[in-house]
């Protein structure tokens, strides 16, 4: 006994030492950690800042974060204090401020609109499907009296705000284009784990295998951001933003911005302590958040289909702020909230004990999720045929055999589509998406709208057939938009079995706000549409084709040949000496521009054709 107790007497000390110094030893970690870092952040950008870059801006973000942290707890209180003047004088002059501020906002809304759709007319109807949209909620409110303008205006005008730096302003553009590059490679290492369980021939040829196994590499990954603490320190961010601004409360602001990046009933565990305590408004705004934004780990599996995932990313954050002014406008708050200050809420921490328990968990909640979803495909694509195939056949009885359920929608949704800023030529295909969407689910809808895409960048004719085969690019990006939400009807039972669940004594009171709610989220989502109609301008949409065809490698078809192709097409002239080119073909030598025409007329029918 006295070995052993000599043998542990240090160790014991060692021990001992350790937990009386730990706070000390934990920053002599830290420091070290950090110079580790600092050394091999210096040293990866000397040797490449290009290749770097993406170093870069992770370190900037995690030190912007670290900075907020510490200058909230460390300097929170005297901040607060000294800006309590500014805040008083504020309120006395809020009343006849407030007003100013919005009306300098629209002024200058309405004459920056003015300008901009002097060069572009399109952006008009999509400010008018804007305003039809806010109107019909307006129409539609539950309190019309009870509407506060306050958080109405500041969410629509967050919105914009988003919207405009990400798709108008080059930095925006390009940052976010850089985040839907790294998602994608980011996703592409599920292949690893899929081709080793699957095989590859199973991935290249099933969309099962490839686009599902996506959905359990992002939930296991986004549950261990949440063990970490990532995702919550990002929505109470967010939230408070959100509640600052619009003056909502936090159970409102935090439910909605949970559904930008966890699921829709995930995001109800965030607040399911306080379900039985809230009004109808704030039920009803965290339901609108539900149907109005995608999950991320969906999200995923629409970039594998090839949708462009800046867009989706971009179409989800500006979600947000829309959801709880639309939220707000269609049901407006006429009881008084228990929930108007933070620390009223403690956010779901979730039970794992460690990162590798969080990965597992996360990967076995999937499981579900996978499975429901792929039935939901099997059961919604057979259905969609059979119901094809019904109105075939009595469409067959009055010489219509061609009648669909796509048919249908793309004649019943076109000035819903056309409101949103699709040309009318591409409407009736958008109207088609709107239809599945609504009436199917968002998933099948982005499976389709994923077709029309690869059959633009495939470089096949616009229309074969008398039908479109693919839509424009400005058509593409509004769909992505107006998809891009849980709002269809088969998601209204998931709704309420997740709430019903949480909070059994209110499931008739669930059950009389769902409808309402589905409404302002699909109306959410085409608002959000409207402005990426309104904001959107053409990029990379100018090309020389003199050029592009001369360095070029002419044995395939791409978006950019048939674009090339059809300038040149329009640039002939036939006449009975041979063909003459006028524009930018002019300059280039015959033989050439005949060689072009020639492989231009081998791929795609032209009246030119025929007379060269």
């Amino acid at each position: 006994m006295r070995r052993i107790s000599r043998v542990t007497e240090p160790c014991c000390k060692v021990y001992d030492y350790c937990n009386a110094h730990s706070e000390v030893l934990w920053k002599i970690f830290l420091g070290f950690l950090c110079a580790a870092y600092l050394a091999y952040f210096i040293a990866a950008c000397v040797l490449n800042f290009k290749r770097a870059r993406g170093l870069v801006v992770l370190t900037a973000i995690a030190i912007f974060g670290v900075a907020v942290c510490l200058i909230q707890k460390w300097c929170g209180a005297a901040i607060t204090q000294l800006l309590n003047p500014i805040g008083k004088r504020l309120e006395t002059v809020w009343p006849w401020l407030k007003w100013v501020l919005c009306l300098s906002f629209l002024g200058g809304l309405i004459t920056w609109l003015v300008i901009d759709v002097s060069k572009r007319q399109e952006q008009l109807i999509s400010f008018g499907g804007f305003c039809v949209l806010i109107l019909l909620l307006f129409a539609s409110s539950k309190h019309h009296r009870a509407v506060s303008w306050r958080a109405v205006f500041w969410g629509l005008a967050l919105q914009f705000i988003l919207g405009i730096l990400i798709i108008r302003t080059e930095p925006g553009f390009l940052a976010f284009q850089f985040i839907g590059a790294q998602v994608q490679i980011f996703l592409d290492y599920t292949r690893a784990g899929s081709s080793f369980v699957f095989g590859e021939k199973l991935i290249q040829e099933s969309f099962a295998f490839l686009a599902l196994p996506i959905l359990t590499f992002f939930s296991s990954v986004t549950s261990i951001l949440y063990y970490l603490g990532v995702i919550q320190w990002v929505i109470l961010k967010i939230s408070w933003l959100l509640q600052i601004t619009m003056n909502t409360t936090t159970i409102e602001s935090l439910s909605v911005t949970g559904n930008v990046f966890l699921g829709m009933t995930e995001a109800l565990l965030l607040i399911h302590p306080y379900l039985s305590e809230l009004t109808s408004s704030e039920i009803h705004a965290a339901m609108t958040g539900g149907f109005s934004t995608i999950a991320g780990s969906v999200l995923g599996a629409y970039i594998s289909f090839g949708i462009d995932a800046s867009s989706l990313i971009a179409a989800s954050v500006m979600a947000a702020p829309c959801a709880l002014a639309m939220a707000k406008l269609s049901y407006p708050e006429v009881k008084q909230s228990k929930f108007h200050k933070m620390e009223d809420v403690n956010i779901y921490q979730g039970e794992e004990q460690n990162i590798l328990e969080a990965a597992s968990n996360g990967a076995a909640i999937s499981v579900g999720m996978v499975a429901n979803i792929a039935a939901n495909l099997v059961a919604f694509l057979a259905l969609l045929a059979f119901i094809n195939a019904v109105l075939s056949w009595l469409g067959h009885m009055v010489n219509l055999p061609e009648l669909s359920f796509q048919m249908i929608c793309s004649y019943v949704l076109v000035p819903v589509a056309f409101l949103l800023g699709a040309s009318w030529e591409d409407a009736p295909v958008v109207a088609e998406l709107l239809g599945i969407k609504i009436f199917l689910n968002e998933f099948v809808a982005y499976q389709h709208l994923s077709v029309y895409r690869q059959k633009r960048l495939d470089g096949l004719p616009e229309w074969g057939r008398a039908t479109k085969q693919w839509i424009s690019v400005r058509s593409e990006i509004i769909a992505t938009y107006a998809l891009c939400g849980f709002a269809n009807l088969g998601s209204t039972g998931i709704m309420l079995g997740a709430l019903t669940s949480l909070a059994p004594h209110r499931k008739s009171e669930f059950s009389s706000i769902v409808m309402r709610s589905l409404f302002t989220g699909a109306c959410v989502s085409l608002i959000n549409a409207c402005v990426a109609g309104i904001l959107y301008v053409p990029r990379g949409e100018v090309i020389n084709c003199p050029d592009f065809f001369s360095t070029t490698v002419l044995n395939v078809t791409t978006y950019s040949t048939y674009r090339c192709c059809k300038q040149l097409f329009a640039s002939t002239s036939a006449g009975a000496s041979g063909s003459s080119f006028s524009g930018v073909w002019a300059k280039v030598p015959a033989n050439k521009t005949q060689e072009y025409l020639k492989w231009c007329c081998g791929r795609y029918t032209d009246s030119v054709c025929k007379k060269s």
